[in-house]
C-alpha cells in the first residue's frame, strides 16, 4: 500500500506563491507516475499537473499552464513538488497528490490509484 502525504498548503494573498510537496512511502517512488489534482468547494476534482516517472514528460491543465510547475526528486528526497506562482482566488481548493504505477515514462490525466489526504490552499483577494 502506498501512502501519499502532502504538505505546503496555506493562506496566501493573490499574486503570491506556494510550493506543495508530496512524499510517497511504501514502494519505489521512481516506479510511479505522479499527478496533482484539486477540488474547490462545490466543484468536482480536477486535474492540475502530471509528471512521468523520470520527470522528463509533463502535462498541465490550461489553468495551470505558465503559473504552476510540477517536478520530482527521485533521489534523496523522493518527493514530487508543485510550485505555484501568481496565485489567484480561483486557485483556492484542496490540492491532492496522486500516483499510479507505470512501466513506461508517461504522464497521465487519469487512472491514478493512490491518493493523498489533501492540503488546503486558500488565496485571498
Amino acid at each position: 500500500q502506498v501512502q501519499l502525504v502532502e504538505s505546503g498548503g496555506g493562506l496566501v494573498q493573490a499574486g503570491g506563491s506556494l510550493r506543495l510537496s508530496c512524499a510517497p512511502s511504501g514502494r519505489t517512488f521512481s516506479n510511479y507516475a505522479m499527478g496533482w489534482f484539486r477540488q474547490a468547494p462545490g466543484k468536482e476534482r480536477e486535474f492540475v499537473a502530471a509528471v512521468s516517472r523520470s520527470g522528463d514528460h509533463i502535462g498541465y491543465a490550461d489553468s495551470a499552464q505558465g503559473r504552476f510547475t510540477i517536478s520530482r526528486d527521485n533521489n534523496a528526497k523522493n518527493t514530487v513538488y508543485l510550485q505555484m506562482i501568481s496565485l489567484k482566488p480561483e486557485d483556492t481548493a484542496v490540492y491532492y497528490c496522486a500516483g499510479r504505477p507505470d512501466s513506461g515514462d508517461n504522464f497521465y490525466y487519469t487512472g491514478y490509484i493512490w491518493w493523498g489526504q489533501g492540503t488546503q490552499v486558500t488565496v485571498s483577494s
